[in-house]
C-alpha cells in the first residue's frame, strides 16, 4: 500500500483507486456500471491533503433482486486519510431518480470518472429529464444553511468551510437561472452566477484553501457572511413561490432496470 505522500506525489493515485474498484467487483460479485469522484476534487477546489471521494453505481446477479428476504443496497469500503469509497445498487440508484435525488445528477456530471460503461452512458441521456428544481433548491439550500449555522459563526473557520455554505447557494442560483442541475466546477458556478462585488473576495479565499491544510483556518470574513445570510433568506423566499412538482411515471426507469439485468 502507498503511503500518503506516496499518492499525493507519485501520479499513481487512479490507478489504485481503478484496482480497489475492480477488486471490490471480485470480491461482492458485483458489476460496476459507473464510477466516479464527488467531493472537492470534483469541486475543483481540493486542499493539497484532500481525500479522494470515489462514487459508484453496481448491478447484482438477476437472481439475488428476486430474493424475498430483505437485502442492503450500499456497499461501503473502510475510510481512511486517503479513500472514502462507497457505492450504490442500481436498484436503489433508479428509485433515487425517480424523485430526483441531487446526488445523482452530481455523480453523474462529475469531471472526474474512474469507470463508465455503455449502460451508464445511456442512462445518462435520459437522468436530466427527472430534474425537478424545487425538490433540488431545497436540497442545496438546506445544506447552505445547516453547514453556515454549524461551522461559520466563530470568530475563526476552517477555510473549506466557506466553500461547503457557498457552493449549495450558487448551486441555487444556477437551478433558478437554468432550470437543470448545477454543475459540479465550482469555477462555472463562480463565472456564470456569482456577483462581481464578491468574486475577489471568494477568489482570494479559493487560493487559500487550495493551498493550505483541510485544517487550514481563517479569520471570519464579514462581508461573505453577510453575503451568504442575505442570500440564504431570498432564495428560500424564491423557492416558496415556486409551484409544485409531480413526479413521472416508473415505465423508463423499470425497463432500464430491466434491460440492465438482461445484459
Amino acid at each position: 500500500m502507498f503511503s500518503k505522500y506516496e499518492i499525493y506525489t507519485s501520479g499513481t493515485m487512479e490507478k489504485e483507486i481503478i484496482k480497489r474498484l475492480n477488486e471490490l467487483e471480485d470480491h461482492e460479485n458485483v458489476k460496476i456500471l459507473y464510477a466516479a469522484e464527488s467531493g472537492s476534487r470534483a469541486w475543483g477546489f481540493a486542499s493539497p491533503d484532500s481525500d479522494y471521494d470515489v462514487r459508484f453505481i453496481y448491478l447484482r446477479s438477476k437472481e439475488f433482486y428476486l430474493k424475498l428476504e430483505k437485502t442492503r443496497d450500499v456497499i461501503e469500503l473502510p475510510i481512511n486519510d486517503i479513500l472514502d469509497i462507497n457505492g450504490w445498487d442500481l436498484k436503489k440508484t433508479l428509485k433515487l431518480l425517480h424523485t430526483s435525488n441531487p446526488t445523482l445528477f452530481e455523480w453523474s456530471s462529475s469531471p472526474i470518472v474512474y469507470k463508465s460503461t455503455p449502460y451508464f452512458e445511456d442512462l445518462k441521456k435520459v437522468i436530466n429529464g427527472y430534474f425537478k428544481a424545487k425538490s433540488g433548491l431545497y436540497h442545496y439550500l438546506n445544506m447552505a444553511d445547516g453547514n453556515y449555522r454549524k461551522y461559520l459563526k466563530g470568530e475563526y473557520v476552517k477555510a473549506k468551510k466557506y466553500f461547503y455554505v457557498l457552493r449549495p447557494i450558487l448551486a441555487c442560483k444556477w437551478i433558478l437561472k437554468y432550470n437543470c442541475p448545477p454543475p459540479m466546477l465550482f469555477s462555472e458556478l463562480v463565472e456564470s452566477v456569482l456577483e462581481p462585488v464578491i468574486q475577489l473576495t471568494v477568489h482570494d479565499l479559493l487560493n487559500i484553501k487550495m493551498n493550505t491544510s483541510e485544517m487550514g483556518e481563517v479569520p471570519k470574513i464579514n462581508d461573505l457572511n453577510t453575503y451568504i445570510e442575505q442570500n440564504l433568506t431570498s432564495i428560500k423566499i424564491e423557492i416558496d413561490s415556486l409551484p409544485k412538482e409531480h413526479l413521472k411515471d416508473w415505465d423508463e426507469l423499470n425497463l432500464l432496470f430491466y434491460h440492465a439485468l438482461e445484459q
